[in-house]
């Protein structure tokens, strides 16, 4: 009798360690909020389809240049399945609020110049980063 107690003591405790390190690592991920110092959403637009695709458009200012920082906090962002995500990133010298629009370019020309990077994340869940020569 003693063996089984062992036994069932044994098993307990991996299966108890395995859950903490589960709960650990559900808790310890990042999230858009650990970005909040290095972007600032300047525009959003979302169309009001709840039928069918979500298109979701956001302009970023920010300063940051590396395109593994940027696609990694563009990841975060809600997706829809069969909707698109469309991400817009502004260097810092643009100062004013954006209106995106759910039609191609989705931007005023005026941004143009300004705008460094575009991130898709289209409806079978692709994601392409591209960076842009103003």
């Amino acid at each position: 009798m003693k063996r089984n107690q062992w036994l069932v003591i044994f098993i307990g405790t991996i299966v108890l360690g395995v859950l903490g390190l589960i709960v650990k690592e559900s808790f310890s991920g990042k999230g858009v909020a650990d970005y909040q110092d290095q972007f600032e959403e300047i525009g959003y637009f979302r169309n009001e389809n709840n039928t069918g695709p979500i298109l979701r458009v956001y302009a970023f200012r920010t300063k940051e240049q590396d395109p593994k920082v940027l696609k990694s906090f563009a990841d975060l962002l809600p997706h829809t399945k069969y909707g698109r995500t469309l991400v817009f990133f502004v260097g810092e010298s643009w100062k004013e609020p954006v209106v995106l629009s759910p039609e191609s370019p989705y931007f005023p020309k005026l941004l143009r110049s300004h705008l460094f990077a575009k991130y898709e994340k289209t409806p079978m869940g692709e994601q392409q980063l591209e960076m842009l020569t103003p």
